[in-house]
Parts: C-alpha cells; structure tokens; sequence
C-alpha cells in the first residue's frame, strides 16, 4: 500500500495569527476541500470532556472546522454517542447540558449539538463490518449513519486502557452506540449494583428480553435472558446498573478499529488530531491529571490508521514532563522502564494492535508521509 500523507503543524503562531486560522490552513492543506460538501450533512466527531474534565478541546478549534465546513457548502453538526457508564453524558439530556456547560453550543462553535444514538443511547443503526473478524456487524448512533459525512476531530491523549485515544478510538468506540460500545467491550452484560437500586421498575419496562425481576425488591439482571444490549443502563436515574467490562484489551483495540471501518465504510471521512493537554487517561473521567508530554501540534490525514501512528510516534519521540504520572514512574527507583511513553504511564495498556489490526483489514496504513507547515 502506497504511504499515506499526514500533514503536521505546531503551536508556534505569530502575533496577529491565531491558532484556529492555523488549524483551518493545516486541513486545506491536506486535502478537505477536495470533498464534495454541497448541501451535504457533515458529522463532527468530537468528545465533549466528562463534567470536571479540563483537557478537552476548546470549542474555538470546532469552530474553526465548522466554519470552513459551511464555507464549503456543508451543514456541519457535532456529535458524540452516550457512554456506557453511569455519568454525565449517559443519555441525552444530560450529554447536552454536558456539552452547554464545558462550552459547546450554536455561539462558540457556529452549529448545533445533536447526540447519535438518542435519548436512551437506543437510536442506533446496524452496519456490516467490512473484513470484521471479531464483529460482524456494528451497532453505531444513527446521526452518523444518516451523516453524508464524517469528520473526526480528536484530542490526542493517554488512555488507561487503550494507550491513546486518538481518531480510531474517536470513531470506533465513541461511534459506537450503547449496545456496540457493549459489544466491543466483550459483549459484557449490565449488572445491578442493590445498594443504589430503588426499586422503580423503569429497567425493567425497557428490557427488551424480559431479563429484570425483582424477586428480592431490588433490580436482578438474569444474565442468561439479558442480551446485552445496554438499555437498562441509559433508563437507570439513580447509576444502580453499571457494565461489566471485561474484555481483553487486544480484543477491544482490534473491534474498536472494526467499529472505525463500519462507520467510515461508503462515505467521505476526514481525520484531525491536536496534540494537546496529553493527559494520562481519558477525558471521560471527570478530572484530568497533569500532561505527561509537552504540547506537540496539530495533525490531519484522510487516513486514520496513519494519523493515530504518526501522532503516536511524535509522543514517543517527545521528552516527558517530569511533574506527570509518566515523569514519577520513570523516575523511581527500580521502575521497568518499557522505553515507550504510554506503557509507561500506563504499564497494562495495549495500543499496537489497534493499528495493527486497522492495517490488516484495511482501515489503513501504518506507512505514512508527516508534510510538516
């Protein structure tokens, strides 16, 4: 397969010139306008950062992608599908407060906020997986389904499980409806956690498999009747019923990197990552620890395998702040040192095989071109 361009600019501006315009040459520069958007429906794949998070994008940096989207003729929106645990984006009402109050609206990004899979995290198209091993099929928010298309817009950070989120995981797990984040997560079924339970009966109308009683006056989720498919978390007010994730973590990068084919399968996608804030875990919990690296640019590719590896190689050549989780693991005494960044902040992760399986079935390619602005 013939290397695929990345295009690569920093953070350094100068006066007058802020980032944002820099961000909007950086994907002129790599192609965004060769994409038809004329009267076209455009998703812009983004997180909104749990409540508390701070290291989220600003939405100056959506804004000037939704700017240059309309410019070309598109009808952007942004868009993000409700989580799987028990927080403040696990359905959609309280996602949209999430995204008002960390900042996202019509004024500050130039266009609205619609979450893919609905209310409950039920609204959700099924997709076959091109090549899939390890899912046939993907269930994914229908707002991305009905999108002509895809844009994904990522903050490149550690994760505690996957090594990185970048646009893989962006699109693949955060595309992912309630039931395809489940099944990604090794079709791990809900369990009902008694002491939170109140005994209202709203889990059980929306089991669609007749899984709950409540024998003992609490909610029982019988394992062998229950499907799986997550609706009784997104119908819970009271964070009673929470997923049992336990998959392998090779197994969850390789169906996140299916679940990223499923989506961008049939229609234009266009990738970009800012290398930014690296905090060491994800923006889904509802604080952030300090940067475990330095600031490192701004990154765009029509090529999602080859920009998560292009900003995985940056990381790695990048020299870690010492006051981070990464800089107190590398410096105690005794510490394995794994000579990679991520694994040494987070020494149980997986994040190759990711890339590797998006490579293999054709998500992309590891080999890339980095054109630097």
């Amino acid at each position: 397969m013939e290397k695929a361009k990345v295009f690569f600019t920093d953070f350094r501006t100068q006066l007058d010139v802020p980032q944002t315009a820099k961000l909007q040459r950086l994907i002129r520069r790599a192609g965004i306008d060769s994409i038809d958007f004329e009267g076209k429906f455009v998703a812009i794949k983004m997180h909104f950062g749990e409540l508390g998070n701070m290291s989220y994008l600003r939405p100056g940096y959506v804004k000037a992608v939704a700017d240059l989207v309309k410019e070309l003729g598109g009808k952007p929106f942004l868009t993000d599908c409700n989580t799987l645990y028990p927080g403040s984006r696990k359905n959609a009402v309280d996602h949209l407060y999430n995204a008002e109050v960390n900042g996202f609206n019509s004024v500050t990004t130039g266009c609205y906020v619609i979450i893919a899979d609905g209310l409950k995290g039920t609204d959700e198209a099924v997709v076959p997986v091109p090549n899939g091993e390890y899912c046939k099929e993907a269930q994914i928010g229908r707002a991305l389904y009905d999108a002509d298309i895809i844009i994904s817009l990522s903050h490149f950070k550690g994760h505690e499980m996957t090594g990185f989120g970048g646009a893989i995981k962006n699109i693949g797990m955060g595309g992912g409806s309630r039931a395809g984040k489940m099944q990604q997560h090794n079709d791990g079924k809900p369990i009902v956690d008694p002491e939170l339970c109140r005994s209202c009966h709203i889990c059980a109308r929306e089991c669609g498999s007749d899984a709950i009683s409540y024998e003992s006056g609490k909610a029982f989720i019988n394992q062998d009747l229950c499907k799986g498919c997550g609706r009784c978390i997104g119908a819970c007010a009271f964070d009673a019923i929470s997923a049992q994730q336990d998959s392998a973590k090779e197994a969850l990068c390789c169906k996140m990197a299916e679940y990223t084919a499923a989506i961008c399968n049939g229609k234009p996608t266009f990738h970009i990552s800012l290398i930014m804030d690296v905090s060491p875990n994800c923006d889904c919990h509802g604080e952030n620890d300090a940067p475990i690296l330095p600031n490192i640019g701004m990154l765009a590719s029509f090529d999602p395998v080859a920009l998560d590896q292009a900003c995985a190689d940056l990381c790695l050549a990048a020299e870690p702040v010492r006051n981070s989780q990464l800089g107190d693991h590398l410096a105690q005494e005794g510490w394995h040192h794994h000579h990679d960044h991520f694994l040494d902040s987070n020494p149980n992760v997986k994040w190759k095989e990711t890339l590797e399986h998006g490579e293999k079935i054709g998500l992309g390619t590891r080999e890339y071109e980095l054109i630097k602005m």
